[in-house]
């Protein structure tokens, strides 16, 4: 789970992620809903959150926007590593390239913004 503040009204909001990857101590997740996703804009405004993982307390933490070629990076090792549930995502988003072997296209990660959450 992550807690950022709303970039409009300031107030704690909490989102609860998947992590589909991990950097070291660092949780990698996905937007699947893009820019339109509030938490993805809320984190861009301000990276400072905090960040709950297993049965831990929560720990200050920093969110990246991943650059566009690590993204895309992230994204097609989860497609190998995890083909099914890369295909059911694909289903459920409505995203065909997540769902076939073809090669992911260049703005995969403009559609699919992928964030590093790094703890303090």
């Amino acid at each position: 789970m992550v807690e950022h503040r709303g970039r409009t009204s300031g107030r704690v909001r909490q989102v609860v992620l998947e992590t589909v990857a991990r950097q070291g101590p660092a949780h990698v997740v996905v937007s699947g809903y893009g820019w339109s996703a509030q938490w993805l804009r809320n984190v861009h405004a301000d990276p400072r959150v905090r960040l709950w993982s297993g049965w831990g307390r929560g720990r200050a933490a920093r969110a990246e926007i991943l650059p566009p070629e690590e993204a895309r990076a992230v994204i097609a090792r989860y497609r190998r590593e995890h083909p099914a549930a890369a295909k059911a995502l694909g289903r459920a988003l409505r995203l065909a390239p997540l769902r076939s072997g073809t090669p992911l296209p260049p703005d995969v990660s403009a559609r699919l913004p992928v964030v590093r959450i790094t703890p303090r």
